[in-house]
């Protein structure tokens, strides 16, 4: 009876931590105007595209001088450590977001945002909506489900 009343409180707080776990992703952004990727963890490796400042990306493995990253395409690469920072970006993933003054879809409308752009994250959502920061100074939220880097 007690072994039994011991797994049920294991899976009671996993199932508590899982949401928990799932913000815990390691999100980085480029700090320089343009960031080169790799295939490799070496600067003599072949190169594969340039990001912008800004751009988020997922670390997948970090060796100190060099991190393995996603991108926003799902795309493996490596990058140098230096080259990002610990500030939290999105992108937008639909060809326009709307950032409103609330997390309302009736509040009204900040600023919108094309595809691609990058923006920084103020405040995790809780309902479905994280706030952003334009680079201009325009803050709002948006739907979780529009942008990528959370």
């Amino acid at each position: 009876m007690q072994q039994l009343r011991s797994i049920k409180i294991a899976v009671t707080l996993a199932a508590l931590l899982l949401p928990a776990m799932a913000w815990a992703l390691d999100y980085r952004s480029i700090s320089v105007p343009r960031a080169v990727f790799y295939d490799a963890p070496s600067a003599q490796a072949k190169k594969l595209y340039v990001a912008y400042q800004f751009y988020p990306v997922e670390v997948i493995v970090n060796l100190g001088d060099w991190i393995k990253v996603r991108d926003v395409r799902g795309e493996f690469a490596w990058v140098d450590a230096k080259q990002l920072e610990q500030k939290r970006t999105v992108i937008v993933r639909v060809p326009q977001a709307e950032a409103r003054e609330a997390a309302d879809p009736s509040a009204k409308l900040v600023f919108r945002a094309e595809q691609d752009v990058a923006l920084e994250l103020v405040e995790n959502g809780s309902n479905g909506w994280v706030k952003v920061r334009h680079r201009d100074g325009l803050m709002g939220y948006i739907q979780i489900n529009q942008v990528w880097g959370l």
